[in-house]
């Protein structure tokens, strides 16, 4: 990134103006979308007729828009050309195949990506334990059960509403197939504030997992990073506290490869 609230000038010639030009752009945001030439000379930190300058030309090469009515600025279609390459590779697996390898590296444990279709989560990729003793999915496996950790993990960022009507309808199948989510909220409301959920035990006895969630540059739900392994191997290796860190690390730097700041 352009450094910001500082001046740029000092480099000469057509290294300033490109560095000038990248500074302005990157004052729009989903907060500002339109900006006047006082808002961006007050964020950038150059004079004003240097930042008038630089936008008629970023205007007249179609990477800013001019509002006749207001004379402000916003981000043109010629932005959107130049990260037509990058779009077109945020695939969420193609984003989350190198986390998955480190995951799984870091944790000796088989790492997953499921993503939400709506209604279940599914797993879309996936890194065996090198262990012989594993927990392992096959591809394209859904999982609908309250208790596994990565549905979990998923409706926690989900709006309650609809989280009560996966549930009410038989979509998301939850503990002893109660149809009020009542008493199931404060731990959603939990793995919201922690950032992961854990299944230990809950879905079959010899099972640890633990699963964070990625999400889209808008900050949608895409689904969840998992690392799973053997109950026994987890209590018997003290691995909770590293598997859970371990995942939380991985849907973060999955998130940010998809473009959501994690300060949005």
């Amino acid at each position: 990134m352009v450094p910001k609230e500082q001046e740029l000038t000092a480099t000469q010639g057509a290294p300033a103006a490109l560095l000038n030009g990248l500074a302005i752009l990157e004052c729009f945001s989903q907060a500002q979308p339109t900006l006047s030439v006082t808002e961006i000379s007050n964020q950038v930190g150059l004079h004003k007729s240097t930042i008038s300058r630089v936008l008629q030309g970023l205007a007249k090469a179609g990477y800013l828009i001019r509002e006749e009515s207001s004379g402000k600025y916003q981000l043109g279609l010629g932005v959107l050309s130049l990260a037509a390459p990058l779009l077109a590779n945020l695939d969420p697996r193609l984003a989350a195949r190198s986390y998955l390898e480190k995951l799984n590296e870091d944790t000796e444990e088989t790492a997953a990506l499921a993503l939400w279709n709506g209604e279940s989560a599914i797993v879309v990729d996936q890194i065996a334990s090198p262990h012989q003793v594993k927990h392992t999915a096959s591809i394209g496996t859904q999982y609908r059960l309250w208790n596994s950790s990565s549905v979990r993990s998923i409706l926690a960022n989900l709006p309650r509403p609809l989280v009560n009507d996966l549930v009410s309808e038989g979509k998301i199948i939850s503990p002893e197939g109660t149809k009020d989510t009542s008493a199931l909220v404060e731990e959603l409301e939990a793995i919201l504030a922690s950032g992961y959920a854990v299944n230990d035990g809950n879905t079959t006895p010899e099972e640890f997992g633990v699963a964070a969630p990625i999400f889209d540059t808008q900050g949608k739900i895409l689904g969840s990073i998992v690392v799973s392994a053997p109950r026994n191997r987890v209590e018997y290796q003290k691995k909770r506290e590293l598997l859970i860190r371990s995942a939380v690390e991985a849907a973060k730097g999955i998130t940010a490869r998809l473009g959501k700041s994690s300060e949005n």
